[in-house]
């Protein structure tokens, strides 16, 4: 995510990670906090996983707006979010779960593809069922961050297993482009899981929710931003991600962020990493446990 106006003043946020690896492959956990009253505006930007937001605030405040409408509480966000927004205006302050899945986990945590429908973002709700009410209940009533993604876990553990997985071949697919960083061809991926092109492009389709070409350029594109982030150079990112030139690199980014790799290069990411963040906030993630 990028900010927009107004801009947040990233260093009231507490962050808080796991300070264990996580149990279960293909998730991500964050907890995010702002004391105090609260106005942020922050825009979407294409991420290789789907993202849930569980709003944790007293007043319900996380807003997202799309071109199809406006609808606040917790969300899922799939792989190709478009023109969308999130919005959180509270006095009493903000308090976010991030969690992110893998495409694969997803599909068979949320028992659907991950395009959501063709929806660039559903209710949490819309997903999760009324067991989604219940979980944010016993996440609001916990005591640390720590407690707050056990429960998580636990919760996505107890739907694995109770819907259909995509197929072998699929997930092999979506392992061999998170491997290669997104620089592979669609008919060798076909080659290697046993599949011809079209079969892999309509399974894959129809269970991650996007095309196989769409998705190895989403993989490509986030660890070029990921270069960027850190301060390497334009040409010398568009080089080593595989791009053709460096204008390539900024047509992609464009496409994927609607700004220059300069500004992806400065943006405050949303996201919970060594590289992405700086590292101010990873040391002091691993004291934002308490309450």
């Amino acid at each position: 995510m990028k900010p927009t106006e107004p801009p947040l003043d990233w260093t009231s946020v507490e962050v808080a990670v796991p300070r264990q690896p996580v149990r279960l492959p293909g998730v991500g956990l964050a907890g995010f906090r702002q004391r105090g009253p609260a106005h942020v505006e922050i825009t979407m930007v294409a991420h290789p996983s789907v993202t849930l937001f569980v709003d944790l605030s007293n007043e319900n405040s996380l807003v997202h707006d799309t071109r199809g409408g406006r609808a606040c509480g917790s969300a899922v966000v799939g792989l190709a979010p478009g023109d969308l927004r999130f919005g959180c205006r509270a006095a009493g302050g903000i308090e976010c779960l991030q969690i992110r899945l893998s495409p694969v986990l997803a599909a068979a945590v949320l028992g659907a593809s991950t395009d959501l429908g063709g929806a660039a973002v559903v209710s949490l709700e819309d997903v999760w069922g009324r067991e989604a009410g219940r979980v944010e209940e016993r996440l609001r009533a916990a005591t640390s961050w720590d407690e707050r993604f056990t429960i998580a876990l636990d919760a996505l553990g107890r739907r694995m297993g109770a819907r259909p997985s995509p197929d072998p071949e699929v997930a092999a697919a979506w392992e061999m482009m998170l491997t290669r960083r997104g620089r592979v061809r669609v008919d060798s991926l076909a080659n290697e899981v046993g599949w011809s092109r079209k079969r892999l492009w309509s399974r894959f389709r129809s269970q991650i929710g996007v095309t196989p070409k769409h998705a190895a350029r989403l993989v490509r594109f986030d660890h070029a931003a990921h270069l960027l982030a850190a301060g390497n150079a334009a040409a010398q990112v568009a080089a080593v991600s595989g791009y053709v030139d460096q204008a390539h690199l900024h047509r992609e980014v464009r496409a994927f962020t609607g700004v220059t790799p300069a500004g992806v290069a400065a943006a405050p990411w949303l996201a919970v990493d060594d590289v992405a963040w700086p590292a101010s906030f990873a040391d002091r993630s691993a004291r934002s446990d308490s309450f």
